[in-house]
């Protein structure tokens, strides 16, 4: 494949510099590539220059560096210079003059020509457009409505649209300080966890606690009339960049903010399970206005706030939107693409081709040579199939018989859910399984769901769920007739993915022989790491993950190693592998 027989421009987008940082090849206003910088580095939520990922992108495209017509960047640098500027250097605490290189708002195009060599031309796309893009212009509809929520652009932090046949219009935003995203933030980091990076962990913790703090949350944020909301900023310290809350936070609950790896007490519970319901509520609130000034029945959403699903399924069942399309890589890694198509508009007047994308393996795969060569003359015993089918069953009896699975099949998955690429997989129906995972696998909080894979075809039967849901985006009850202690939360809810045979013929296949051989069409599907690393995204990375995680098996595309068969020295070897650590601060949200 090569430039000539495009007949459109060749479009690289680019985010970077918050978090997430991520690239994807648009041609023809196709979607070809798209991947993850923290995938390819190893550090979680890498917010450097997306060089591997760019590289990795034009080779998978069968692309140079000479055929790219266009590198669109996900936000406009003089707008968000000015918003860091307002926030005012004299109160920049004494660890962050390291971060000051960072106001300089020709650091992006500098070090796009510098870093990858990028000489041609680069088109700077607006934060939230980026966001309202890529949501919409990959919905594969004509006409939606457009809400994208996060902690902050350049100075938007919420904005409100409608797409209607070519055109998108954003036409009502709300900006900074006012920030949804940074409020539950602020709960986050007050409750112990990592800001940046463990918001989800407070919405999975909400369903233990009682909203007893609701009347205490509602004081740090207002509704207001139309889509406006507002802040008290008597609680919050993220302006000033030294931390996410006020003293007067702690005082307004009357304890003192819960210390990292701490125990998780009532109180947590009830904080969290409060702070959710305020997100929702508001997010109703403005979904409703929404809906009132565009009318459409559809809503299309991106930001970092559209991956709290729990959110995202009381909006498509409380509000008077029928379809829900969220972008399933919301947060900043997704913006590439909608800066993507937005260049594409401006290259050619005239947007992309209408697609809907109902799948996300867009990343790396591995070669059938390259996971040969990883086991050639090595002590390990392996298991080769040359039949997918016979792999499937071999695997499904595996599941059945309790056993925990890496599962490393095809390409990878662009965004934060593992969705059958690379995945840890166990059977739903074991009561002890959810707690084994947390504990010896993934190394993680005990009170962390897991989500359940089902066959598209099965799942009513199990979920209430009337519609297709591929991305793991929304919770909804679980209705089953089998019992599914594992990857039943304890308010009786779920995420569930939907698995289609078109998208993911190898793990349709591998739940339908599971559902043979146990009349349970579904699996417990988590994301193959362990606790603070990116999913996995070579076999050598799957193969170091096994070795230190508690796992009995690992598949490997067409090869499958069981535990018993590890040489000693190999476990040995890996035992004190540690993380490369975070990209982004755990103590306040990265704003400069």
């Amino acid at each position: 494949m090569i430039a000539s027989l495009f007949m459109g421009p060749v479009i690289v987008g680019m985010s970077a510099h918050f978090h997430d940082s991520a690239c994807c090849v648009l041609a023809d206003g196709k979607l070809l590539a798209a991947a993850q910088e923290e995938r390819f580095t190893r550090v979680k939520h890498d917010p450097t220059l997306p060089r591997h990922a760019f590289r990795w992108c034009l080779a998978r495209a069968g692309l140079t560096i000479a055929d790219v017509d266009c590198v669109a960047w996900y936000e406009d640098p003089v707008a968000k210079l000015d918003r860091q500027l307002w926030m005012g250097l004299p109160n920049v605490p004494p660890v962050a003059p390291r971060f000051l290189f960072r106001l300089d708002a020709a650091r992006p195009a500098r070090e796009l020509r510098e870093l990858i060599g990028w000489e041609g031309r680069i088109e700077f796309v607006p934060h939230h457009l980026s966001h309202a893009a890529s949501a919409y212009d990959f919905s594969g509809w004509t006409d939606a409505a457009i809400l994208t929520v996060d902690a902050v652009g350049e100075w938007t932090t919420t904005s409100y649209g409608l797409g209607a046949g070519d055109a998108l219009d954003l036409f009502e935003e709300v900006r900074f300080p006012h920030s949804l995203g940074l409020f539950y933030s602020t709960i986050t980091s007050y409750l112990g966890f990592d800001v940046n990076d463990a918001e989800y962990k407070v919405m999975g913790l909400a369903p233990y606690g009682q909203p007893r703090y609701v009347d205490q949350i509602r004081t740090l944020v207002e509704d207001l009339p139309g889509g406006q909301f507002r802040l008290n900023l008597r609680y919050f310290d993220f302006v000033r960049g030294a931390r996410m809350f006020s003293d007067e936070l702690p005082a307004l609950f009357g304890r003192p903010p819960r210390q990292a790896e701490s125990e998780l007490d009532t109180f947590a519970c009830d904080v969290a399970r409060s702070a959710q319901a305020v997100l929702e509520e508001m997010l109703l609130s403005k979904a409703r206005w929404l809906h009132s000034q565009t009318g459409s029945r559809r809503l299309c959403m991106a930001g970092g706030v559209a991956l709290n699903c729990v959110a995202n399924g009381r909006i498509l069942r409380d509000t008077p939107f029928d379809e829900l399309f969220v972008q399933p890589a919301a947060s900043d890694a997704g913006a590439a693409l909608g800066a993507a198509t937005i260049a594409h508009r401006r290259l050619t007047g005239a947007a992309a081709p209408r697609q809907r994308l109902d799948h996300v393996f867009l990343g790396p795969g591995a070669a059938i040579d390259e996971i040969r060569a990883l086991f050639r003359g090595s002590a390990a015993r392996t298991e080769v199939f040359d039949d997918d089918a016979a792999l499937a069953e071999h695997v499904a009896e595996r599941l059945a018989c309790g056993q925990a699975i890496g599962w490393f099949r095809g390409p990878m998955e662009f965004g934060p859910r593992a969705l059958g690429g690379r995945s840890i997989l166990a059977d739903p129906r074991l009561p002890g399984m959810r707690d084994r995972i947390n504990a010896l696998v993934k190394k993680r909080e005990a009170f962390r769901p897991f989500a359940p894979a089902v066959l598209a075809e099965r799942a009513r039967e199990h979920f209430d769920l009337d519609h297709a849901s591929p991305f793991m985006l929304e919770t909804c009850q679980v209705r089953s007739p089998l019992s599914l202690p594992a990857i039943t939360h304890v308010d009786g809810s779920a995420r569930p993915q939907t698995v289609d045979a078109a998208a993911n013929p190898a793990f349709h296949a591998l739940l339908c022989a599971f559902e043979r051989r146990t009349g349970c069409p579904i699996l417990l599907n988590t994301s193959f790491n362990l606790r603070g690393e990116p999913i996995v995204c070579t076999p050598v990375d799957a193969l170091a993950c096994f070795l230190r995680s508690d796992l009995d098996c690992l598949v490997l595309e067409d090869t499958v190693l069981d535990r018993r068969d590890v040489p000693p020295e190999w476990g040995d070897a890996f035992r004190d592998l540690r993380s490369a650590g975070a990209g982004v601060s755990s103590s306040v949200y990265t704003l400069l």
